[in-house]
């Protein structure tokens, strides 16, 4: 009798290349992997290899990989006026190059407040860079918005703004999410023992229907922390084995690829996690 095969996999480096990400990824055994397009602390314009994108496409296309592409850790939604345009075309880059390398989207972190007397200012904000970029943006890659790791309250953190953000953009089929499950954790989104609520809302709003991969993260610090520390699946963490057991083998999730973003240097690696995660999780009934 048959199963569903679930994608896992982790964070690659381009050093050797975005071809060299895709096979480093499938040395570890992974079926799925992420990669910063450029420089992680810069929002510079980068110009890359075409022909190395080009093979690292057809390199996943021939071993059935799936990635995604991270934007550089400074790019923010709602930035200040002055680095509006250099976030525009730093995007619009970061587009291109997942693009071309074959992936399914560019996860991008959900905005921050801009204005303490208009809540809104930073939604209102969030929506123009959008417009933006997707109507400058050709390419056929989605633009897939993070839910954030802040207090219960704060922007980012619940399905209805991600929802309604990606609704009031002049472009809404170019937009889906990719749900951190240490982010939904720490802001009380999923904390481990709402599971049947949390599937009931995302289902409502329409939330899984747009929801392309998952970043697999266990937390340090309990539910509702609002704090943004990763830990390994199996090792140190606050979400139980039980509770991802839940997670894993619920309906929206069970054709999503699974990412980790766990720590490599406290007593596990990249591929003894994903191998753990296949033993586990490899092939559902």
């Amino acid at each position: 009798m048959g199963g569903i095969r679930m994608l896992f996999g982790c964070h690659a480096s381009i050093r050797e290349g975005y071809s060299g990400a895709a096979k480093a990824a499938k040395a570890k055994n992974a079926s799925a992997f992420q990669y910063f397009p450029k420089n992680p602390r810069s929002l510079s314009v980068k110009d890359y290899d075409r022909e190395d994108a080009a093979l690292c496409k057809a390199f996943c296309k021939e071993h059935d990989i799936f990635s995604i592409a991270h934007t550089p850790y400074p790019t923010s939604l709602t930035p200040r006026p002055e680095k509006q345009k250099l976030t525009v075309k730093s995007l619009l880059n970061d587009l291109e190059i997942a693009s071309v390398c074959g992936s399914a989207g560019v996860v991008v972190h959900f905005g921050n407040p801009i204005s303490s007397k208009d809540p809104l200012a930073g939604y209102q904000l969030m929506i123009e860079m959008l417009n933006q970029i997707l109507s400058r943006s050709k390419e056929h890659c989605l633009i897939l918005l993070e839910n954030t790791a802040g207090y219960p309250g704060s922007m980012g953190t619940t399905m209805e703004e991600l929802v309604q953000v990606r609704s009031l953009c002049q472009h809404p089929d170019r937009i889906g999410f990719c749900l951190d499950t240490c982010h939904a954790f720490a802001s009380n989104l999923w904390n481990g023992d709402n599971l049947n609520e949390f599937l009931k809302k995302g289902e409502e709003l329409g939330y899984f229907d747009h929801l392309k991969a998952i970043h697999f993260n266990n937390s340090k610090f309990p539910a509702g922390s609002g704090k943004d520390r990763h830990a390994n699946i199996f090792n140190r963490g606050f979400i139980t084995e039980k509770q991802f057991d839940q997670l894993v083998n619920a309906e929206p999730f069970r054709n999503l690829p699974f990412i980790l973003e766990t720590p490599s240097d406290e007593g596990i690696e990249d591929h003894e996690e994903i191998e753990l995660l296949i033993h586990r999780w490899g092939m559902l009934q």
